[in-house]
């Protein structure tokens, strides 16, 4: 029996037919490798339904975070938000099995130890926190999720505030918080503020913003790697060695990309 390989994908965001490309350029076998995705599985691309329904047949082959498309839909489903225009969700929102896929991705958490070395996380590791009290904190919303009532959550995640974190904070604060940074942080000031208007590449960011990963983060140990997406705009470009990013904007026309852990390779297929 061959060894078993570990895949890391970027954002799916429902480019159903780009997912199968580069699944069949590494001969992907669900019987002997791993997939994990660093979340928003679904969104703007062609076939979000087609894409669930691909990744939920893999059973135990496949594992993913939740990204800010991923908790959208849920309330979407849930009747909590509108469908965005941008979003192609309707067959989505419209199918017969669509219980089921929520109840199936509501049980993702928001990070995972994907190898000793290796986190995923959708938006990215936010400065003050190690990864094992990302770990600890998406458990905490993990637990909610999973409830028979998860959509109280739901219902109280939208919001920009608070922009900081304190280990003090509690309840909608606390979780909002967590959230925010797990799925839609991209830059922070000095001080580690999360700031959510600017979406650019950082070489055209307002003064006094820096990317969260430029922060300097003294709990990281030196082998550790965190591996994200949700920033198409940034294209990967981290100039790091501890920080991954894998959202290389398929679904605007750019690249699909997945590392293949083992060999700490970067896989594409283009748009």
């Amino acid at each position: 029996m061959s060894l078993q390989r570990t895949f890391v994908i970027g954002d799916i965001q429902g480019c159903y037919q780009g997912l199968q490309r580069l699944l069949n350029k590494v001969e992907f076998d669900p019987k002997n490798d791993k997939l994990y995705a660093v979340g928003d599985l679904v969104a703007r691309g062609e076939d979000s339904l087609g894409t669930l329904r691909y990744l939920k047949s893999l059973g135990d082959s496949f594992s993913s975070v939740l990204g800010n498309h991923d908790l959208h839909l849920l309330a979407t489903m849930n009747g909590i938000r509108k469908a965005k225009k941008a979003d192609n969700l309707q067959p989505l929102l419209e199918a017969p099995d669509k219980r089921e896929l929520a109840d199936w991705l509501r049980q993702f958490p928001l990070a995972l130890r994907v190898s000793p070395e290796h986190t995923i996380v959708h938006a990215g590791l936010y400065p003050a926190w190690s990864t094992q009290q990302l770990l600890s904190l998406s458990e905490e919303v993990s637990y909610y999720l999973k409830q028979p009532n998860y959509t109280q959550l739901l219902e109280v995640m939208y919001g920009n505030s608070p922009k900081s974190w304190k280990k003090s904070l509690s309840g909608v604060a606390r979780l909002r918080f967590i959230i925010n940074a797990c799925t839609r942080m991209r830059f922070v000031d000095k001080n580690a503020q999360l700031e959510f208007d600017t979406k650019t590449h950082p070489s055209q960011a307002p003064k006094g913003l820096l990317p969260w990963f430029e922060l300097p983060n003294k709990q990281l140990a030196p082998s550790e790697k965190v591996l994200f997406g949700h920033w198409a705009a940034l294209n990967g470009d981290t100039h790091s060695a501890h920080f991954i990013g894998l959202d290389t904007g398929y679904v605007w026309g750019q690249a699909l990309t997945m590392l293949y852990i083992e060999e700490h390779r970067l896989i594409q297929v283009t748009a």
